[in-house]
C-alpha cells in the first residue's frame, strides 16, 4: 500500500510539474505558430502603457489620412516590471504600437484632436536572441493586419536600421517614454550615443 501511495504521489507531483509548465508556456508575452509567424497578441490592450504620440507614425495607411494620426504604446507586465528594476528589457520582452486615426471635428470638441475608429495598424516589437540570433540584439518586428499572424519584418528593413541607430535603450525609443526615461537615466542603461545627442541638443 506504501508503494501505491508513493507511486500516485510521485505521478500527482509530475501532472503538477506539466501543469505548471504548460501554464508557464502560455503565459508568455509572444506566441507563434509552426511556420514561425507571430500570432497576434489580442490582449495587448491590457498590458502597461507606455506613451502616446500625435503624427509621428511612419505607416503608410496612417500617413495618408486627412488628419495626423496618433501611435499607442503597450509592454507586457512582466518585462514592464522588469525594466522598473534593471533599466533595460528582458528576454521575452513584446511591445505594441497600434495607430490609431486623429479627429478634431466631433461631439463637444473644439480645439485639438483626439483618437478615434478602429486601428490603423499594429506592430509588435519582441526580443528573443534565441528565436532570432544575436542580430539586432535578438530583437525582431511584426506587422499584423485584421489579426493574422505575421511575418518578421526583414532585417534590411528602414524600421530595424533606425532603431539600432537612435536607440535610447536596447533597440527601443525610450525617449519618448517619459515615465521609463527616469528609470534609465537612474540606471545608466541609456545608450551611448543617445546621450551624446541629447548634449548637442542641450538637454
Amino acid at each position: 500500500m506504501r508503494a501505491i501511495a508513493t507511486a500516485l504521489g510521485a505521478l500527482a507531483l509530475a501532472a503538477f510539474l506539466a501543469a505548471a509548465g504548460s501554464a508557464g508556456a502560455s503565459d508568455k508575452a509572444a506566441r507563434f505558430d509552426a511556420s514561425g509567424k507571430m500570432l497576434f497578441p489580442a490582449d495587448y490592450r491590457t498590458w502597461v502603457f507606455l506613451s502616446s504620440g500625435h503624427g509621428m507614425s511612419y505607416n503608410p495607411a496612417a500617413n495618408a489620412a486627412a488628419e495626423a494620426p496618433f501611435d499607442n504604446v503597450f509592454v507586457d507586465p512582466v518585462s514592464y516590471r522588469s525594466f522598473l528594476k534593471t533599466g533595460t528589457w528582458p528576454e521575452g520582452t513584446v511591445l505594441a504600437l497600434e495607430v490609431r486615426a486623429g479627429t478634431s471635428h466631433g461631439s463637444i470638441n473644439k480645439s485639438g484632436a483626439y483618437q478615434s475608429g478602429e486601428p490603423l495598424g499594429v506592430e509588435v516589437h519582441t526580443k528573443d536572441t534565441r528565436r532570432f540570433g544575436k542580430a539586432d540584439d535578438g530583437w525582431a518586428f511584426f506587422p499584423f493586419e485584421g489579426g493574422k499572424p505575421a511575418t518578421m519584418i526583414p532585417r534590411e528593413a528602414g524600421c530595424c536600421s533606425c532603431h539600432a541607430a537612435s536607440t535610447a535603450v536596447d533597440h527601443t525609443f525610450v525617449q519618448f517614454y517619459p515615465t521609463l526615461l527616469p528609470i534609465a537615466r537612474a540606471k545608466g542603461t541609456l545608450n551611448p550615443a543617445y546621450l551624446a545627442e541629447e548634449k548637442t541638443e542641450g538637454h
